[in-house]
């Protein structure tokens, strides 16, 4: 997750006890690390010297199961130099994952500053009756990703206020979501900028190997598998938050501050919205499906395949189409659209909020190439798939073992895409060399990403979180949050880790043509 600095509400003078002392500790070496900007600068400083030593020592290796040689080639030299000039524009305007990503946030910034999602989100939560609430709750946070960070902002105060109206414990309810977000940030049936972004950067990894063009990399390619965990984390999070930690917590007595004349219900406006842009949307997606049926349509693929075909490689317009869409009819039912000159202005505010990752792409897009270019990428990957190999770390216990390292890094680096960006170009090729499609290696990532990022003092968003729950318990301290929080860290861990081995194990797709093996 790429999380923006918000400001952090005042902090206790003092701590005590070994989880303090450990979450101080975390703070510490985080607060230590560089910008991700300079992060990536400072990386591609140290492999350029690496490989102008690589070089002068003749490195090189050969590429199993192929005749290729990689020789390493230095960056301090004449070609490197020459490389550096002629790509340095493309390196960054022509990295997948930008323009992608872009497009998403244009479109989903239409349906989020229109009132769209904030509607859905409170439609479903108001429904449910009081028993079902926190599976509704935990539910409607898998599926948060779709609307960025702000879903953290958005859907715990929205909960608590719903547990409050339904007669349980508003801090249950403001807990739970904020952990399902985070824990769940990575499933979900939708599909947002995340999706795009990770596919964007296996995209570029997997160009270390010349199988790489073979792989299947597009949008969908963990579709299957994120579908199901919100599934499975919904269910398994509705039961933490009402069996595990509604009935530790004390009856919170709310001051007056806690008091807001905010509420779930919606106008008649409101409900005309979302009915009206449920059905447009609901006859744009039969209207593409229908053409993707027929026979001999230009939609399918070579030999009228379903899949691959230019529905899988281009939904990421039909899904930009679908997201505006949704966000037009809903603000022009609802009157948050005036005007058409509303609709371009929402997608600036949208892109605009977006500057930060644009800059950290530029720095990005010179390290993942450079690694293709130098071949120091590929030599790393050859040697990281040997050994893992005489560890015996082959298949999923190797895939464990890379999904609990994210886990361990994520409490220090918080952007998703800094971190993917890290690791990426070294074990999804790796990985790929010991039979593992980088579907598979995306999927893994996407668990450690999630599994640790709601207990780690590094997340901002931690702070606000205290702020709010402050709100209904003015004493507590950001220990007292940590402690009700990490009641989800390991159940959801080990839930996602479950299904992933179910998937491992019956050789179930991941997405749309994303199987887990390489094909022999």
């Amino acid at each position: 997750m790429h999380l923006p600095l918000t400001p952090a509400p005042p902090q206790p003078s003092s701590r005590s006890g070994l989880l303090d002392r450990v979450l101080g500790g975390i703070e510490r070496v985080g607060n230590r690390l560089p910008h991700p900007f300079f992060l990536f600068v400072g990386i591609f400083a140290i492999l350029a010297v690496i490989s102008t030593v690589l070089e002068a020592t003749g490195a090189q290796v050969t590429v199993p199961g192929s005749d290729e040689t990689v020789v390493v080639k230095g960056l301090l030299s004449g070609d490197g130099a020459v490389w550096l000039l002629e790509n340095l524009i493309t390196n960054f305007t022509g990295f997948a994952a930008l323009g992608t990503v872009l497009l998403m946030m244009m479109a989903v910034g239409v349906a989020e500053r229109t009132g769209l999602l904030d509607t859905i989100v409170r439609a479903t939560v108001a429904r449910a009756p009081a028993p079902v609430l926190p599976y509704a709750v935990a539910f409607v946070s898998c599926q948060a990703h779709l609307m960025s960070d702000i879903a953290l902002l958005v859907i715990p105060p929205l909960a608590a206020l719903a547990f409050k109206s339904a007669g349980r414990n508003p801090v249950a309810g403001l807990i739970g979501a904020f952990a399902c977000v985070c824990s769940g940030y990575s499933a979900g049936f939708t599909i947002g900028a995340l999706d795009a972004l990770y596919v964007g950067i296996t995209e570029q990894a997997v160009k270390a190997l010349p199988q790489g063009a073979e792989a299947v990399t597009h949008i969908l390619v963990n579709y299957f598998y994120t579908a199901a965990a919100s599934i499975v984390l919904a269910a398994l999070g509705g039961f933490l938050i009402s069996r595990v930690l509604e009935p530790r917590l004390p009856r919170p007595q709310a001051s007056d501050e806690a008091e807001t004349t905010e509420t779930l219900k919606l106008t008649s406006a409101q409900r005309r919205g979302l009915l009206l842009s449920g059905l447009a949307v609901s006859a744009y997606i039969g209207a593409v499906l229908l053409v993707w049926l027929m026979p001999d349509s230009p939609l399918r693929g070579e030999g009228g395949a379903l899949v691959p075909s230019p529905v899988l490689s281009g939904v990421v317009p039909l899904l930009f189409v679908a997201f505006v869409l949704a966000g037009v009819v809903y603000g022009v039912t609802a009157r948050t659209l005036t005007k058409a000159a509303d609709v371009p202005k929402m997608m600036t505010e949208s892109v605009t909020s977006m500057s930060g990752y644009i800059v950290l792409i530029f720095a990005i897009g010179q390290v993942i190439a450079f690694f293709n270019w130098s071949g120091v990428g590929t030599l790393l990957a050859v040697k990281s798939a040997a050994l893992l190999e005489s560890a015996g770390l082959t298949g999923l216990t190797g895939v464990i073992v890379f999904v609990l390292l994210v886990c361990l890094l994520n409490i220090f680096i918080t952007s998703g895409s800094a971190l993917w960006s890290l690791m990426a170009p070294v074990f999804v090729p790796a990985f790929m060399l010991i039979g593992l499609e980088p579907a598979f290696i995306q999927a893994a990532f996407r668990i450690g990403d999630s599994g640790t990022q709601m207990i780690t003092p590094m997340n901002p968003f931690l702070l606000l979180a205290l702020a709010l729950l402050r709100q209904y318990e003015p004493e507590a301290r950001l220990g007292t949050l940590m402690a009700r929080l990490s009641i989800f860290v390991v159940p959801f861990i080990v839930a996602w880790l479950a299904l992933l081995s179910i998937f491992y194990a019956f050789d179930l797709p991941l997405g749309p043509g994303a199987v887990i093996h390489t094909p022999s």
